[in-house]
């Protein structure tokens, strides 16, 4: 593996880009529940959101077939430009290609539908005409069906894509509790989008730091390292 691979997320050396999360292309998703998979992508983009990550938006055939972007998506980033274009394959698009390479950034995750067309296509032909280093985020994308999913994954890594998951690259771009500029937003996301964890984190506030129940949810976890 090559050393790149080694280095960690961080907010200052990735980007991420959401390939075609609109509503017709989630309709066809058999891999994932469809609720869980939107969950995954507003919480990702919440944690770019969070992270300052550069974010490309990219859309397909959005007025004749795929539908709008997920308002939820949309609202996190009011202002990103949406990327509309034709090619089942983001990277055939030079505005696609001219945005990722104006971010200046070599690591690329990567959330998007279906994994098996739109992610693949794009994972391949960047690896192989820029040299990116693709994040594959597994759980905010979906394919036509478990096998089509599983078997989109493991070509793109046998390929050297890395698979992770949306709060794994939360977390690895917070990675330390001590980072208080990010703390409460990252806990705050996590309360919203990671089911047991965030109810654990409510639990310590209001069992273990007695919180008021009522405002557990707005309140603050001190960092281990500011105990």
């Amino acid at each position: 593996m090559s050393k790149e691979k080694l280095e960690v997320l961080t907010p200052q050396n990735s980007q991420i880009i959401f390939i075609d999360q609109q509503p017709q292309m989630a309709f066809g998703v058999q891999s994932i529940d469809r609720q869980a998979l939107k969950n995954s992508v507003v919480g990702l983009a919440k944690a770019a959101k969070a992270f300052d990550i550069p974010t490309v938006i990219t859309t397909v055939e959005t007025e004749s077939f795929s539908g709008h972007t997920y308002p939820e998506l949309l609202a996190v980033f009011p202002d990103a430009p949406i990327l509309e274009r034709t090619s089942m394959n983001s990277w055939d698009d030079q505005k696609v290609r001219d945005a990722l390479k104006k971010n200046g950034r070599r690591k690329v995750v990567v959330s998007g539908l279906w994994t098996e067309v739109c992610n693949t296509t794009f994972a391949l032909s960047a690896m192989h005409d820029e040299d990116y280093e693709i994040y594959m985020v597994a759980d905010a994308s979906g394919g036509t069906s478990l096998d089509a999913h599983n078997y989109a994954m493991q070509r793109m890594v046998q390929a050297g894509v890395v698979p992770v998951t949306w709060q794994q690259v939360l977390l690895e771009w917070q990675r330390d509790w001590a980072r208080r500029e990010t703390y409460d937003a990252v806990t705050s996301i996590v309360k919203e989008h990671s089911g047991a964890y965030g109810m654990g984190i409510d639990y310590a506030y209001t069992m273990v730091h007695k919180a008021p129940e009522r405002v557990a949810h707005g309140a603050r976890l001190a960092p281990v390292a500011a105990r």
